[in-house]
C-alpha cells in the first residue's frame, strides 16, 4: 500500500469533520491519528513511512478475521507544539481513539497533556525526552522505542569510558536537545569526565553550523556531543567534515535514514544507540521483509518500529478487554496495555512499566566502512548489548506520580 503526502495530509484535514456520534454506529471501529512530521527535519525519521507502520500493524494483526475495523489518519505537526496539541485535541474530540508516533519532544508532552485531559490512549515512539515517562507521566500515555536516558547512558557512556573525557554540546534549543543534553552530562560525569561547554541553536531555523563549530574547536574537549536528530545532525556530521574537525562526534541520536543520507564514507566509525535495526536477527529481517514492498528504497527506523509494534500491542488490548471498553475509557486501554507482555518481531519479548516506559534491550552499534558493507542498507556491526532490565532510567528515580512503592 502507497500513500501520498496529498493523501495523508487530506484524510487528516477531513477528521475533525467527524462526530462521535458518527464513529459510534459501528461498535467495532477504531480509529488511530498518526501525527508526525511531514514535511521538516524528522520527515525522515517518522514521517510517511509511520503512517505505513500503523497499516503494516493492522494487517499482521489480521483484523480482516477478527471483525474489527480500523482507520489510520494523519496530519503534520509541523514541530510545533501548539499545532500538535490542537489537532491532537480535534482528533480525540472527532473519534480518535489512539494518537501515535509524534517526533519532536516539545510537541510529545504537548499532546500528552491532551490525552490526558481527553483520556484518550497515547503511544509515543517519535520524541526522545525521558520526561515523557519521568516527572511528566500521565496513565494514558507510553513511551516506546527509546528515549534520552537510553541514548546518554549507551553512547555517552561508552565514549567517555573508552577516553572522551571532555565534551562540547551543540544542542538543538528546545525540549529534546535539552534532555538529551542533561541526561548525556550526568553520564559523562559518573564515568570521570566532563564537560567544558556548549551553545544551543534555534530549532528548526538552522542549517549553518559553522559558528557552533568554531566553537566547539576552539573549547579544547575532545568529544563534540550532538544533540539534535535528523537533518540536524546530518547537516553537522557533514560540516563537521568539511570544516576539518578535529574531535571525535557523537550523534547522541541517529537513525538508518541518517546514516544513508550520510553515506558510509562520511558515516564510517560512528557509535550510535538503537533499540531496533532492520538486519539485526531474523525477527528483524522477516519485519522488514513484510514492510519492504511498502517502501522499496527505504528501510524503518526505530521510530516506524515503534509506530508498528505499538499499534500492534494496542490491538492486542483492545480485544482483550473488549473494543467497546476500549473506546470509553484511554487510560483503562493503557493499563491493559501495560497489563499484557509485548511480543512482535521489532523488539522481541518486553513489558511495560507502570511508568509508561516501554522496555527493550538497547544496542551500541559502529557504522561500518563501504568495504566492510555487503550492499544497500547493510549498515551497522553490533559493539555491545544493554538489557531491558538496564538499558533505561530506574522506575524509582524519574520522579513519575505513577510509581507506587
Amino acid at each position: 500500500m502507497t500513500i501520498s503526502r496529498r493523501t495523508l495530509i487530506g484524510s487528516a484535514a477531513a477528521l475533525p469533520l467527524l462526530s462521535r456520534a458518527g464513529h459510534a454506529q459501528d461498535a467495532n471501529a477504531l480509529k488511530i491519528g498518526v501525527l508526525t512530521d511531514l514535511s521538516g527535519p524528522y520527515a525522515d525519521v517518522g514521517g510517511p513511512l509511520s503512517v505505513l507502520a500503523a497499516q503494516q500493524a493492522l494487517e499482521d494483526f489480521g483484523i480482516a478475521g477478527k471483525n474489527l475495523k480500523v482507520d489510520v489518519v494523519s496530519a503534520d505537526h509541523q514541530n510545533k507544539p501548539d499545532i500538535g496539541a490542537g489537532i491532537a485535541r480535534q482528533w480525540y474530540d472527532s473519534g480518535v481513539n489512539l494518537i501515535v508516533d509524534v517526533p519532536n519532544s516539545g510537541v510529545g508532552l504537548a499532546v500528552a497533556g491532551v490525552a490526558k485531559d481527553k483520556n484518550g490512549a497515547y503511544i509515543n515512539s517519535g520524541a526522545a525526552t525521558s520526561d515523557l515517562t519521568g516527572t511528566q507521566c500521565n496513565p494514558n500515555t507510553i513511551h516506546w522505542a527509546y528515549d534520552t536516558y537510553e541514548l546518554a547512558k549507551s553512547t555517552g557512556g561508552a565514549l567517555t569510558k573508552a577516553g572522551g573525557d571532555s565534551w562540547f554540546f551543540i544542542t538543538a534549543d528546545y525540549a529534546f536537545g535539552t534532555a538529551l543534553q542533561r541526561d548525556t552530562t550526568d553520564f559523562v560525569q559518573q564515568a570521570g569526565g566532563k564537560v567544558v561547554g556548549s551553545v544551543k541553536y534555534p530549532f528548526p531555523a538552522t542549517t549553518d553550523f559553522s559558528s557552533q563549530l568554531i566553537q566547539a574547536q576552539s573549547s579544547g574537549a575532545k568529544v563534540l556531543g550532538l544533540a539534535n536528530a535528523g537533518t540536524d545532525t546530518i547537516n553537522s556530521i557533514k560540516q563537521a567534515q568539511e570544516f576539518g574537525l578535529q574531535m571525535t562526534v557523537a550523534g547522541l541520536l541517529i537513525f538508518i535514514s541518517d546514516v544513508h543520507s550520510l553515506g558510509l564514507d562520511v558515516a564510517k566509525g560512528l557509535n550510535l544507540t538503537a533499540s531496533f535495526y532492520w538486519d539485526h536477527d531474523d525477527r528483524t529481517r522477516a519485519f522488514s521483509a513484510r514492510f519492504k514492498p511498502k517502501a522499496p528504497e527505504k528501510r524503518a527506523t526505530m521510530v516506524h518500529a515503534g509506530v508498528y509494534s505499538g499499534v500492534l500491542h494496542y490491538l492486542k488490548a483492545t480485544t482483550a478487554m473488549g473494543v467497546a471498553n476500549a473506546r470509553k475509557d484511554g487510560a483503562a486501554t493503557v493499563q491493559q496495555m501495560k497489563a499484557m507482555p509485548t511480543d512482535d518481531d521489532c523488539f522481541g519479548a518486553g513489558s511495560i512499566r507502570q511508568d509508561g516506559r516501554k522496555l527493550c534491550p538497547s544496542y551500541l552499534f559502529q557504522v561500518k566502512t563501504p568495504q566492510e558493507s555487503k550492499g544497500p542498507w547493510d549498515y551497522y556491526k553490533l559493539v555491545a548489548t544493554t538489557p531491558a532490565d538496564q538499558a533505561f532510567r530506574p522506575l524509582d528515580k524519574g520522579g513519575c506520580s505513577l510509581v507506587h512503592a
